[in-house]
């Protein structure tokens, strides 16, 4: 084993042995260096890699600290990793967002409380209230962002959140190209909460695997097989005064879900 990866190890197992809690700051460097029988040349190397993981904060001219080591911040190494795979990847990592978004889901029904679901119709109505399809889609990402944390389960809703990060771009084109894209996904929004509500965990997976395979069906259809990348229209032309509107699923056009300014086509 090399002498780094030995080094990563023992503060590692510091860690797990309770040596070093969240937000505890290291020993000396020669300190800690004669303490686990490591060179400092060794023992820093450790630290820039625990750095880069998350672990470890190192603040300069005040010491080293174990960071909070909260899911979402020890998973940002992930995100890293995705940014090299996204651009000929983006149907896995869809693919990957199915089963995690399903199982959130599934969970948020057994687990969610009522100021949860709330919150999750907060998000709805602020889905209805969004003035484009970029405003939509952060609203999106905000209510399964709700639904991950309402499982209570902090490293399905970090992992959630970095590989749903990764998938805006696919979702913004699908609201801008596909024709009442708007209406089907705030409906299919309400009756994902109403499965949460009710606790019906087995209606919440199914709505939501049909939820997330309707963007991965339009990806399937939008991604250049020679490049793996999604086909992006060339421009978005703006609606006219007076637009001739689809009818949503309640009746009402794209303006009457609250997102103007765009013609889905």
């Amino acid at each position: 084993m090399a002498l780094t990866d030995r080094a990563i190890g023992e503060i590692k197992a510091m860690i797990q042995a309770g040596d070093l809690q969240p937000g505890d700051r290291l020993p000396p460097e020669g300190e800690l260096s004669e303490r686990l029988g490591l060179s400092r040349s060794s023992l820093r190397e450790a630290v820039k890699a625990l750095e880069a993981m998350r672990v470890l904060d190192v603040r300069r001219g005040d010491g080293t600290y174990v960071t909070s080591l909260e899911p979402r911040l020890l998973l940002e190494a992930m995100s890293f990793v995705l940014d090299f795979h996204q651009s000929h990847a983006v149907l896995e990592v869809f693919e990957v967002r199915r089963i995690l978004e399903t199982s959130s889901a599934a969970l948020a029904a057994d687990h969610a409380t009522p100021e949860q679901v709330a919150g999750l119709r907060e998000s709805l109505a602020a889905s209805r209230a969004a003035s484009d399809i970029e405003d939509l889609v952060e609203h999106d990402r905000d209510f399964h962002a709700r639904i991950a944390d309402s499982t209570g389960n902090g490293y399905l809703a970090g992992l959630l959140g970095t590989v749903s990060d990764k998938t805006v771009r696919a979702r913004i084109w699908r609201g801008l190209t596909q024709d009442r894209a708007v209406d089907k996904t705030l409906a299919e929004h309400e009756a994902i909460i109403a499965a949460i509500e009710t606790g019906n965990s087995e209606l919440a997976r199914a709505l939501m695997l049909v939820h997330v395979a309707g963007v991965e069906d339009w990806l399937h259809a939008n991604v250049d097989d020679s490049t793996g990348q999604v086909a992006e229209p060339e421009s978005v032309e703006p609606e006219s005064a007076e637009p001739d509107e689809p009818e949503g699923a309640d009746g009402t056009g794209l303006e009457g879900a609250g997102v103007s300014g765009h013609r889905a086509r």
